[in-house]
């Protein structure tokens, strides 16, 4: 019954993370940084995603690996799962992922 109960938080954590994960994807391909009026520039204000992307996308990662180090095997686990976690985060964040995208003016 323990090892079933785990399974299904693990497979509901992995289920979260990748809907949270999803949306800011989704919604980061609207957004303008800055317009023009009467030659002054106005910037928009970025949001606490916006702002914070890299650490949060880190800290995720980190802590959906504690979750499931956590379920499978305790305290040891969940320390070995925050560092594997933590570490695959930081490559996907500041080595895979493409950081500049190319935006196009619309006339």
């Amino acid at each position: 019954m323990k090892r079933v109960l785990s399974v299904i938080l693990a497979s509901l954590l992995i289920m979260l993370t990748l809907v949270f994960a999803g949306e800011p994807i989704a919604s980061a391909q609207t957004t303008t940084t800055a317009t023009v009026t009467r030659h002054r520039y106005q910037r928009h204000k970025r949001t606490f995603w916006q702002k914070h992307r890299d650490k949060l996308t880190v800290a995720g990662a980190g802590l959906a690996g504690a979750g499931i180090g956590g379920l499978t095997g305790g305290r040891k686990g969940a320390a070995i799962g925050t560092a594997v976690g933590a570490g695959s985060g930081a490559v996907y964040t500041y080595g895979i992922r493409k950081r500049h995208r190319r935006h196009y003016r619309r006339y």
